[in-house]
């Protein structure tokens, strides 16, 4: 019987997840992708709380008007700031289950630029 698209992602969710996890000093930089937005967040895995979120939808960003290619590099920018106040420097990278291309690749050549190490 054949995969569908999000059993396809879940499964390689998984298998990132099995060796990807947060602590408060290196917390966990998680992306979700919907088809109109995307959203990061750093989450320490020890505590299981969420540090600090960006999305698409918050007001700066989405009022710019950018394409979703752009948006999504504007939210890791966001999010690096945010990080850096919360005295984040690095992080590890949990892509979800997506492809490191396009938008998510995006979001984290703008979390980069932001001054994040991962």
């Amino acid at each position: 019987m054949a995969l569908s698209k999000n059993d396809r992602r879940d499964r390689i969710r998984f298998r990132i997840r099995k060796t990807v996890s947060g602590t408060a000093q290196r917390p966990r930089l998680a992306v979700f992708r919907s088809n109109k937005e995307i959203y990061a967040q750093l989450i320490d895995d020890v505590s299981g709380t969420t540090i600090t979120a960006a999305s698409s939808r918050d007001k700066d960003i989405n009022a710019s008007k950018v394409n979703k290619t752009e948006a999504a590099k504007l939210v890791g920018k966001a999010l690096a700031e945010k990080a850096q106040k919360a005295g984040v420097e690095a992080v590890s990278f949990d892509r979800g289950g997506y492809l490191y291309h396009g938008r998510v690749k995006s979001l984290a050549e703008g979390a980069r630029e932001g001054g994040l190490k991962f």
